[in-house]
């Protein structure tokens, strides 16, 4: 069964539960794959749409630090509780010592050994944990691991 038929699968449960927030939240993931689908004129496979719901939750999160900065703490949990339903469908992410590891075998690789060197080590980084780690992280263990 592929990642587009499992949200499928979740919002028509959400509609027989009458769970609203849940709804509203895969209905918009759906209609973000749909879009993309439409002006890409292709069909989305598993990675594409995990990178689409990454996006989506990225978002929500940068909302929400927004809205609590804001004052306005009651969006702000809106926006964790879309996230939260958007993660379900997520690949686990990896910890952080297995982010220092693949680090340090990167800055291996390249013979990085300051910060100037960065883009080299996180170029091969990118393309290892995509989907896999939070990039954020990632590029701060790297940073640190130069300095």
């Amino acid at each position: 069964m592929s990642l587009k038929d499992d949200l499928t699968a979740a919002m028509k449960t959400a509609m027989r539960e009458k769970a609203k927030e849940r709804l509203t939240t895969l209905r918009m993931a759906l209609a973000a794959i749909k879009q993309i689908e439409i002006d890409e004129q292709t069909t989305l496979d598993d990675e594409a749409i995990t990178n689409v719901l990454s996006k989506l939750v990225k978002q929500r999160k940068d909302a929400a630090t927004q809205y609590e900065e804001g004052g306005r703490p009651e969006l702000a949990e809106k926006e964790k509780q879309e996230m939260v339903v958007l993660k379900e469908f997520l690949p686990t992410l990896m910890d952080q010592a297995a982010i220092e590891m693949a680090a340090k075998a990167a800055i291996e690789q390249t013979g990085a050994n300051s910060p100037k060197d960065m883009g080299k080590v996180m170029g091969i980084l990118k393309a290892q944990l995509a989907g896999k780690a939070d990039l954020s992280e990632v590029s701060q263990c790297v940073k640190a691991l130069l300095a």
